[in-house]
């Protein structure tokens, strides 16, 4: 066999290339290793990209707790607004350290401010306050948030509160408990429905019912001394993606040395920034949520018996979740809705507005990482905050289309997309897919025996256990932890990587990169996607294998009968219990709210007027929100309501409309009767105005609009659906 001379040549300047990206690549490793021990040298680590000012410190609170409150300083040259309410972010103690909601100029933080809005982030530091509960944590949160509001007198709504994944069932706890100090809560890759999935594709959710329960998250513990190592959570994370773990995000580095050794180094100083938590906080964790799955039901109860009903949240609850996220799937994100509710009308009895965003491709640490989704979702989110806050109750969907030129009222759509709130009902959740019953019973079996097996372990093997752990060696086995191992052995300690200091500064001078049609260099790619192919089949082996292993165990009727789950009940194991208290307390404000149909005057006959043609939409945009503003604003004889005031006074006349539409429409004559034609003209101009600011009125809402033009005692218009233009109105005074 001949080989031609350019082989030969093909493959010393590729030999000469991976040479220099492995030097290039064991560089990096000790640069990681280096920056993760002056990372976690210091006395707040965090990952923030802005300047934050210390606002209050939870270790000076009645129940000390490892949180803190902290001021974001804007940039320079970006101005707050003392009338915009301010967002508050809180990151997730899910064994890493905090700051990954502003990780970067596009993210939470950096979009809120962009749209005016004042900052505060909540991040914690590496090891708890002993002793410290959940329970003590909320507490904290609440406080911060009393501080956040005092800051801000002349804010119009409460703080919008962002809760990033295991932050957001600890804040939607609080909000149970504390709902006058939210606005709208934003609970981003949150989970709240711990045994929701679908077969086949979650089987995260299996993991505590194969591991016999919560009695090993109680040894681990035990053998931490009474602290829980974060590194054995981020280590479930490393878990549910084995090619990423041990080859592709190596080899990506080692493939792309050259440009990729930055990203990398800032996404590690996060992802190895491992936290502590005290024992009892994850085994509430664990008990009560992830294998317990009682926060959804209303099983969980504060120290002093308080029970926790998220249906007690007033505030507007912005649900934000991918199909790409194999950690937090919309089922979990999303099926505490069907966990507390009947119907969208059970929803509305509540006060309720919950709003539900799914992204089609985002993993998990993307939702909060991810620049595409913070200059579109995130963005959105901050710049319409006012507008979800004012939708009426219900259950709607977040649609966001691209902007176009040929957009009606252009002026009124912020960004680069429109965001539209389209009406939902429970369907569309159980259309995502979920647990039967039979699933429902095996998860409840499951927590059965996670309860049997934990009361076995504290009687016979716990205290053999304490007597022998102690603090010394506790931290010894935190420091032999594998995701540290493989952090510290490339860090300044290690003497055999000396040489790197002098090599890769040659090699950085001498960097000869291979041409991309080089033979060696494809086989190396083809190589590697037979790694990524092989580690794929590996674990979607392993997971079919562990779903079929829980289903069979916990599936079977003999184990579920015998812990106490009625195998052939056809109604779920645990489900929400509705309070008769409730009833009552609706039917006697059905009977105020009939009382009231012709109380009031031409602002709440223009808001009547205004849900009654929009609701024919099946939903509602910014622009006709923007458009609302403008319409409370203006008007010689209107009042001007605050955004709270009129908030209340959009939920009145919705639920005014619900209880009896037709005697609410005919109450709409009584409403005007003090004002002269002149007066309801221009309301009726005003409310034309912000039903077109979508687009002209068709079909149905052209029919209800001509339908209220009667009812304001009016005649028929001769050029439907060509209202005057708001940018009038704009330059007339606003």
């Amino acid at each position: 066999m001949v080989v031609a001379p350019h082989d030969f040549l093909g493959a010393g300047s590729y030999l000469v290339d991976a040479a220099q990206r492995w030097t290039l690549f064991l560089d990096t490793l000790r640069r990681r290793g280096q920056q993760y021990e002056a990372h976690m040298a210091e006395p707040a680590p965090n990952v923030l990209s802005y300047r934050a000012e210390l606002v209050c410190d939870g270790r000076s609170l009645p129940r000390p707790v490892n949180y803190l409150l902290a001021r974001i300083v804007p940039p320079e040259g970006m101005a707050m607004e003392e009338t915009r309410r301010p967002f508050v972010i809180i990151d997730p103690r899910a064994g890493h350290g905090p700051g990954i909601g502003g990780f970067k100029a596009d993210s939470e933080i950096g979009v809120a401010m962009e749209a005016g809005h004042p900052c505060y982030f909540v991040g914690f530091l590496p090891a708890p306050v002993p002793g410290q509960t959940i329970e003590d944590v909320g507490r904290a949160e609440a406080r911060f948030l009393e501080l956040v509001a005092e800051r801000h007198p002349l804010a119009q709504g409460g703080p919008c509160v962002i809760g990033n994944c295991q932050a957001g069932w600890a804040v939607a706890m609080v909000a149970a408990l504390r709902p006058e100090l939210f606005g709208p809560l934003i609970l981003a890759g949150a989970p709240l429905s711990y045994w929701a999935g679908v077969k086949g594709v979650n089987p995260m959710r299996y993991s505590g019912g194969l591991l016999g329960g919560s009695w090993l998250t109680a040894l681990t513990s035990d053998l931490g001394a009474g602290v829980f190592d974060g590194a054995w959570l981020v280590q479930n994370f490393e878990n549910q993606n084995p090619a990423n773990t041990l080859w592709t995000k190596q080899y990506n580095l080692y493939s792309k040395v050259d440009t990729e050794t930055e990203r990398y180094l800032g996404f590690e100083k996060w992802w190895g920034g491992h936290v502590t938590l005290n024992a009892e906080e994850i085994q509430f964790i664990v008990d009560e949520l992830f294998i317990g799955n009682k926060l959804a039901c209303g099983d969980i109860r504060t120290s002093d018996g308080t029970q926790i009903d998220l249906r007690n949240i007033r505030s507007p609850i912005v649900v934000f979740c991918s199909r790409g996220d194999n950690i937090t799937p919309p089922q979990q994100a999303l099926d505490w809705i069907l966990d507390l509710y009947d119907s969208v009308d059970e929803i509305r009895s509540y006060g309720q507005t919950i709003v539900y965003a799914v992204h089609d491709t985002i993993g998990h640490l993307g939702i909060f990482v991810s620049g595409s989704v913070a200059r579109k979702e995130h963005e959105e989110f901050a710049s319409n905050i006012d507008f979800i806050d004012v939708l009426p109750p219900g259950l709607y969907e977040a649609i966001f289309t691209p902007k176009a030129g040929a957009d009606s009222d252009p002026e009124l759509i912020t960004g680069d997309w429109i965001m539209r709130c389209e009406a939902r009902d429970l369907d569309d959740i159980r259309a995502l897919g979920g647990n039967d019953i039979a699933d429902e019973r095996s998860f409840a079996a499951a927590a059965r025996v996670s309860e049997i097996n934990l009361s076995l372990y504290r009687a016979l093997v716990q205290p053999f256990v304490q007597a022998t752990a102690n603090p010394a060696m506790a931290a010894t086995l935190r420091k032999l932890h594998p995701l540290r191992l493989s952090y510290e052995m490339f860090g300044a300690q290690n003497p055999f990587l000396a040489f790197l200091d002098t090599a890769a500064e040659k090699v950085r001078e001498e960097r000869r990169p291979v041409e991309p049609d080089n033979p060696f260099l494809k086989a190396q790619e083809q190589v590697s996607r037979h790694i990524v192919e092989s580690l794929d089949g590996w674990r979607a082996a392993m997971e079919r294998q562990a779903e079929l292993v829980f289903r069979t165990v916990y599936g079977s009727p003999m184990l579920q009968a015998a812990v106490g789950v009625d195998p052939t009940s056809p109604r779920r194991p645990r489900t929400a219990a509705r309070s008769p208290l409730h009833a009552e307390l609706m039917a006697r404000k059905i009977e105020e709210r009939r009382a009231a149909f012709d109380k009031g005057g031409r602002l709440e006959a223009a808001v009547r007027a205004l849900i009654y043609v929009g609701s024919a939409r099946g939903g509602a945009d910014e622009r006709g929100f923007r458009a609302i503003k403008r319409l409370r604003r203006e008007g010689e004889h209107a009042r001007k309501p605050t955004l709270d005031e009129f908030k209340a006074l959009v939920r009145e006349q919705f639920a005014m409309l619900l209880i009896d539409r037709s005697a609410a429409l005919r109450a709409i004559p009584d409403l005007m009767r003090n004002e002269p034609d002149e007066a309801k003209a221009e309301t009726l101009a005003l409310v034309e105005q912000v039903l077109s600011a979508s687009g002209a009125l068709e079909g149905a809402a052209a029919e209800r609009f001509e339908e209220v033009r009667q009812l304001f005692g009016l005649a028929a218009s001769t050029q439907a659906g060509t209202p005057r233009r708001l940018a009038v109105a704009t330059r007339r005074g606003e």
